[in-house]
Order: structure tokens, then sequence, then C-alpha cells
């Protein structure tokens, strides 16, 4: 949600944090701060803004010293300001702190230290940290000691790091995640190994309920308690390296291009596991699936397939409903959760739930060192490599081709999937975007957009909508065909852009009769199709494939029309307003 990020070594502190922090803006990009240890004092400057902004009029970059912390902020606690973006120095101004999470106990802890005579200068639930390790400090003049008192203290999710006057730097991790860089002279503490791959590939990936700290003596990590507890370095894949936009002018376009060979990637190296994972799958009483967003999108669309294909039922449960009927998870069950980082908050509280009810976890996920792998009983990982703008693309097509694998596995290859075809016709898509510019110029004005879908195509026109409107901020809908004269044919009128996804399948005729109607009330219809008709005034042509295979093509083009849509209206189609990348907040 937010990006934390901590440097301890020889070399300048705050350009290595600044280049970090652009690398995991993708967290958040309301605001920005840098803070440094030079000549026994912390030095600190933080704004509101993207980090190439702020560091263009603070110039964070050229705070002084070797030692220091940096964050990006996703407003949770407070306005965007000035005051509350991080990191934030206690009362003393010796101790200052970056912090991702909340804190859920933090009025009382306030309410504690203001007693106490400790001021608050911001409206974040993250000051009590500053201010709690201050008051400890204060009382033990313990580094560790007070870490450990703090700890104790605070409830809820979170992950920190303390930056003292003394130059030590104490992190901790509770159900939000931080990794450790190890390199040659030098320590990085990070929400992301983007944060420091630039400088190693070495890392050590901090256990929930564990703390480290970093001095002139060295790493240390402990327990909550305070036991010291050894870990192993991991090589990270250097493909997180790759994370850079290149020629493209932003990483959403980027990464929607880069689907012709992410969808052959996807749940590559994990073949056993797509086995382990049929095997759990056809012998369960009951099979679950979970996620949030674009991962619940790609679960309906197992619905779909499970159902057909393989004869299983499959109920889709959205991760943030789950907590409100929890007896839905029969015991020994099966729950699939789908997620891209494998951090967000709202999927792993559903696989807890599940858990409890003894269910076994089929996780589908990017990240393979994500809290979501901890709790899972078989992992599937997606494989198509880091995905920095916001809006889900290049992972929701890896996710359906994982649900096709696993799919296909189960009805013993009933389905034929070709994905090397697959692949081919993606590129082909890709090959030009003169069609799809021109439509975008069509929707810069317009304020309602409404995606009609039919059978497994309606999860697609839901995709549709989240993507539109997450870039575009227009209001965007899916809706399933058959509902249309149940409620949405009153909202159409000849201000209204419908997108008709309508490949020439089983569904066809029953769409273009929707799409007459729809006509007939004076909208106008943006026809995703491989075969042409007079009912449409603007035709995205997409190629003919087998009707089980059209989800995976169609989603291409609109994610296009959504990218160059957001182009149309200036807005930054990598970073929509308000959201981040990673929920790891409820």
């Amino acid at each position: 949600m937010c990006s934390i990020i901590g440097y301890y070594g020889i070399d300048t502190a705050a350009p290595i944090l600044v280049k970090g922090l652009k690398r995991m803006e993708y967290r958040g990009y309301d605001s920005v701060g840098v803070a440094t240890k030079s000549e026994d004092r912390i030095n600190l400057k933080k704004g509101v803004g993207k980090v190439s902004e702020v560091n263009n009029t603070e110039q964070l970059d050229k705070l002084p010293g070797t030692i220091g912390i940096g964050h990006t902020r996703w407003a949770t606690h407070g306005k965007v300001t000035d005051k509350n973006a991080h990191p934030h120095p206690s009362n003393s101004g010796r101790i200052a702190i970056v912090h991702n999470g909340i804190i859920e106990n933090f009025s009382e802890l306030k309410k504690i230290l203001e007693k106490k005579n400790y001021t608050f200068k911001s409206e974040t639930d993250s000051e009590v940290i500053a201010n709690l390790l201050q008051m400890h400090y204060d009382e033990k003049s313990d580094v560790k000691e007070s870490l450990i008192e703090t700890l104790r203290d605070l409830k809820g999710h979170y992950a920190f790091v303390a930056m003292f006057e003394d130059g030590t730097l104490a992190a901790a991790r509770f159900h939000e995640p931080l990794i450790i860089g190890v390199g040659k002279e030098s320590y990085f503490l990070s929400s992301d190994v983007l944060g420091f791959i630039e400088q190693t590939d070495d890392a050590i990936y901090v256990d929930n309920g564990d703390f480290v700290l970093i001095d002139s003596a060295g790493l240390q990590i402990c327990n909550f308690d305070g036991t010291p507890v050894k870990k192993q370095i991991t090589k990270v894949s250097k493909e997180f390296a790759d994370a850079y936009k290149g020629d493209y002018a932003h990483f959403t376009l980027k990464e929607i291009s880069e689907q012709p060979d992410t969808i052959i990637k996807a749940g590559e190296n994990t073949i056993e596991a797509i086995e382990q994972a049929t095997d759990y799958i056809k012998h369960a009483k009951n099979v679950y699936i979970t996620g949030s967003g674009t991962s619940y999108n790609a679960a309906l669309v197992a619905k779909y397939l499970m159902s057909k294909y393989a004869k299983i039922k499959l109920e889709p449960i959205i991760s943030s409903e789950l907590p409100f009927s929890p007896d839905s998870i029969e015991p020994n069950s099966i729950l699939i959760a789908i997620s891209q980082s494998g951090e967000s908050a709202d999927v792993l509280e559903a696989v807890n739930i599940a858990k409890k009810s003894g269910a076994k976890i089929i996780s589908i996920v990017n990240l393979l060192t994500s809290s979501l792998v901890q709790e899972s009983s078989v992992v599937i990982g997606m494989n198509c490599g880091p995905e920095i703008g916001v809006a889900a693309t290049k992972s929701f097509t890896s996710q359906l081709g994982i649900i096709y694998k696993v799919t296909e596995k189960i009805c013993a290859g009933c389905i034929g999937v070709d994905f090397e075809k697959i692949s081919a016709l993606i590129a082909k898509i890709l090959s030009s975007h003169s069609k799809i510019m021109e439509v975008a110029k069509q929707l810069k004005d317009v304020s309602d957009i409404y995606i009609l879908g039919r059978g497994i195509h309606y999860p697609i026109a839901s995709e549709a909508a989240l993507k539109l409107k997450e870039l575009t901020y227009i209001h965007a809908e899916g809706i399933p065909g058959g509902e249309l004269k149940h409620g949405p044919l009153a909202l159409m009128d000849s201000n209204v852009f419908v997108v008709i996804i309508n490949p020439n399948d089983s569904t066809y005729n029953d769409t273009i009769t929707s799409a007459r109607e729809i006509k007939a009330r004076g909208a106008k219809i943006i026809g995703i199709s491989d075969k042409k008709s007079d009912v449409y005034d603007y035709w995205i042509e997409i190629p003919t494939i087998e009707e089980s295979m059209f989800p995976i093509i169609e989603i291409i083009p609109i994610q296009l029309l959504a990218y160059y849509s957001a182009l149309e209206k200036e807005t930054d189609p990598d970073y929509p307003r308000n959201l981040a990348k990673s929920v790891t907040v409820k």
C-alpha cells in the first residue's frame, strides 16, 4: 500500500533511496519523503506528489549521509498533505520512521503519549510509532529493548523502518512485507525487491513477527521477544531488474505489449503444482475460489470453465465479503486464492478464515515470496514478471492462462488449449493500435460507458469496466447481456457508449439482438468481435479462435482502449488516482 526503504552502507544514501522509491512507486504515490543521518543528526525532507516531482522541488537526493530511510505514501489515515507525508520524526527529532500498514490501536496509544507530553504534528496513525520508540528509548537507552517494548504496544498489520540518531536502523514486520537486501558493504530494508535490485540480488525475506537491527556491528534478526533467529540469503530472480519502461511511454503499455510472451509462461516451472492442484480439486467435496478486483473477474471465468468442461462446481467469493459469511466455507474444502502480489489484505483474511475451517489453499500468485505463498498448500506461479502499472493487465491474462491449464488437466485435454496460437493472435491484435486510438478519441468527453457480455464473456465485460474506470475515471459498468431489459435499458440514450463483447460463438445472435435494442435508444455501439455488423458504430476486430479461448484475446483491445482513452483524458495510466497496486490494508 505504501513503500518503505532503508539503507545502511558506505555510499551516499539519498540518491539510492530516491531511485528505490521510484521503482516502488506503484505501491503508493500521494507523497514522498527521505530522511538521512549525518553528523549525529537526522535531516528530513518530504512533500506531496510523485517521487520525481518532490525530488525536483525538495532535492531529496541531495541530503547528506550514508544511512537513511524513505517512503512513498498511499493515504489511509489523514489527508494527502506535507505534514502527513513520511518520514515522521519523534518529538525530540532523534528518531524518524517510515511505515506501511495500519496501527489499529493508534488512538489509544496517542492519548497515552499525549498525557506524557508527546505532541503530534500529523493526522496519521504512523506517528505514534516514532513517539513510542522515543518514549521507550528515553527509559531504557537501548535500541533493541525500546523496539521490543514498542512492538508489545502495537496492534495491527505493519512493517516499519526506524532510524535512530546514532545511525542504527531498526525494522519490524507484522503481516506486511519486509525484505532485507544484502550488498557487499551495505544493507537495504524494503517493501519490495525492486527497491534494491539495482544494487544487489541477495535478499533475506523477513518472517512475520521478526524484527531487524542494523548498526556498526552488522545485521541482527530476532523474533518479537528478542531471541535471535538465523535466515538464509536468497538469490532474487534477475527478472525483477527488468522493471523498466524501455522505449514505452508507460509501464501499462509495456505490460499490455508483453502478453504474447507472458501467456505462454503462465504457470511455467510449476507443472508439479498444477498436477497437485488438479488432484486436490478432483477429490474435493467443495471448491471455492476467491480474489479481489481483477483477480475476482478471473475467478468468474474459472467458474464457467470448470463447470462446462471439467464438470466441477466452483463457487466464486469476493475476498472482502468472505468475513461476513465465514460459515460459507465447508470443512475440508479447497479454496483457490488468486492474487498478483500475494499481499492483498482481503485475500489473506479470506485464506485465514478458510484455513480455520480446515480448507486446503491453492494459490495463483505472481510473487512467490509473498505472504499468500506462505499460507498455501499448493502454489502456482503466474511467472509474468514485475507488473508496475497499477491496473492489472498481463497478470490477468496470466491468471486466465493458469485457470485454463488447470481445467484442461482436470478434463484430460477436453478444451484443446493452444497457447502458441493464442500468443500469435494476441500479437496480431497488438500489431496495430490505430483503430483503437481513433475510438479512444470518441470517449474523451463521455460520462458513462456500459460493457455488455453473455456467458463466459460477462466476466470480461466486468474486467473491461474495471480497466476503463481505473485508467480514465469514466463511470463504467459491466452488464450480463440477458439483464439488459431488467433495468439497464433505462439508462440508454444518445449520451451513452456501449461496448459489446460479441465474438461469433454461441452467444453471438442473442448479443446482436441486445445491441439493436440499445441502438434503437440512441446509444453508440462499440463492437468487439471477429464478425462485422451494421449495428456497430465502431468495430474493433479480433481474430477468430475456438469459442472457449475468446476471453483471453477479447480483453486485449479493451486494455488498449482504456490506455489510449486515459491519454486522451490526460490521466496517468500507470498511477490512477486514489489507487495502489497492492492493497495491503482493509
